[in-house]
């Protein structure tokens, strides 16, 4: 009985097959979230596959109905005494829409394909992979110790990817049941594949459209050209103000505060990119005078991620009756991300663009936890142990997450361990797992857990 044990168990899960079982069944389910028709398979996935593996850890388990809508939670707990510490972990079991159609020949979104050491599916990377290393983790543990050593608590949504709907308001409901000394969980990717990472938070996310119509239907630009304005080239220009070419923001009210000293201090050895299979960074894009870790992790950024005007596919010769342009705000805790509406109105109206309309949709919210946090110590060493390398720490993630639920809403530090890496593909056609990160995951995180069950050097 030894944290070495447990580690060795946890690579034999995985070096056994029995990892990609488990993975491929779980992937087989079709969770998609933003589909309006999967509210029984979301449901099943929950009952059907994971009740019965935290049962057998000696869970219970209870589905929890979402206020929101139909993406309901798994709510599982072990308790084993009130002296010992708790621990409230999170994972998501839905996943995006698969586009079947969109993937490689030969691969298939709904059954785990193995190409050496990439593991294609939907859910491989995001979020299934993720939180079935992280349950096989406490499995070898529980395995090899006779019991964990901690309370464990764990939560399970399925409405992520539609933007976690009621997860804020059903933690605040169930707070004390899901109270907890801190919060560990796996999303997101590391920094790059060979490093293992820590992060802490995550940029917020603010979608907005901007449109203008300036008539009904499309006039020739031939016979029109000159006279009739173009909302095309309105909405380009009303884009322009908000953010230069370059990639600066110019909207005062859309800029962070300055950065923190630690989290500079933090970001100092974090490298950005360079993997083989990430795209090359872009020199003197974004807001200058930062380091690319900063520019990714402690700035705020504007995104166009669509523009329609016309038929883009098959354009005419003609000036188009209206435009639209779908876009982001990624945000770091410290913007007022509250008034985004009011601040893009009133910027729109002083710039000329009093015609372009501004449509804000809902916030995932900014969050970052101190690197300093003694939780955030106990994990470094208890990583560093485990692979004898110092782990990246982010204060936040770059992408956004339902962070805010369990930093605010709960109150608890936060402490996210991914087991993806950037070039993963997630979201897009070809999302896959890496088979080295997975297995070393499932190091980390047994070593982890075997570390929070001594009970002893925790904050």
């Amino acid at each position: 009985m030894s944290r070495a044990g447990a580690i060795e168990a946890a690579e034999g899960y995985f070096d056994s097959g029995r990892f990609l079982e488990d993975l491929n069944r779980r992937v087989g389910f079709r969770t998609e979230s933003e589909n309006k028709h999967a509210g029984a398979v979301l449901r099943s996935y929950l009952d059907d596959e994971l009740a019965p593996s935290f049962e057998r850890i000696g869970c219970t388990t209870r589905i929890v109905d979402n206020p929101a809508g139909r993406w309901p939670f798994l709510v599982a707990a072990r308790h084993e005494d009130d002296s010992l510490p708790t621990v409230l972990c999170y994972g998501h079991g839905d996943v995006v829409w698969g586009h079947a159609e969109r993937w490689r020949s030969g691969l298939d979104p709904w059954r785990v394909v193995v190409e050496g050491d990439r593991w294609y599916g939907r859910g491989t990377a995001d979020n299934k992979g993720q939180h079935t290393i992280n349950l096989a983790a406490l499995g070898q543990v529980l395995h090899v110790r006779g019991k964990l050593g901690f309370n464990l608590k764990f939560l399970v949504e399925t409405g992520e990817e539609a933007g976690s709907p009621g997860l804020r308001q059903v933690c605040g409901q169930l707070r004390d049941e899901l109270a907890a000394d801190v919060f560990i969980a796996s999303d997101g990717p590391r920094v790059s594949a060979a490093r293992p990472t820590i992060f802490l938070g995550s940029r917020g996310a603010t979608p907005f459209t901007l449109r203008f119509k300036a008539r009904e239907g499309a006039h020739h630009s031939g016979n029109w050209g000159g006279l009739l304005r173009n909302p095309a080239t309105v909405l380009a220009g009303a884009i322009a103000s908000i953010v230069d070419s370059r990639g600066r923001i110019l909207v005062p009210g859309l800029r962070p505060p300055e950065i923190p000293e630690n989290v500079r201090k933090a970001l100092l050895d974090i490298e950005v990119g360079g993997g083989p299979d990430d795209p090359e960074i872009d020199d003197g894009w974004g807001e200058p005078g930062l380091t690319a870790a900063e520019r990714l992790v402690a700035w705020n950024t504007v995104e166009v991620l669509a523009f329609s005007a016309g038929n883009p596919e098959k354009p005419t010769n003609a000036i188009p009756g209206k435009a639209h342009a779908h876009c982001q705000l990624r945000s770091v805790v410290g913007t007022k991300v509250d008034d985004v509406g009011p601040i893009l109105r009133e910027h729109l109206d002083r710039q000329g663009f009093p015609m372009v309309e501004v449509e804000v949709g809902g916030s995932m919210m900014p969050t970052r936890t101190d690197p300093g946090d003694p939780w955030v110590r106990w994990a470094r060493q208890s990583i560093a142990t485990t692979t004898g390398a110092e782990p990246a720490v982010l204060p936040n993630l770059g992408g956004s997450i339902p962070n805010d639920a369990f930093a605010e809403e709960l109150g608890l530090c936060t402490i996210w361990l991914p087991h993806s890496y950037p070039a993963c593909s997630q979201h897009a056609p070809d999302e896959h797992l890496l088979a080295p990160v997975a297995r070393e995951g499932l190091r980390i995180m047994a070593g982890l857990f075997w570390d929070l069950g001594e009970s002893t050097g925790l904050p």
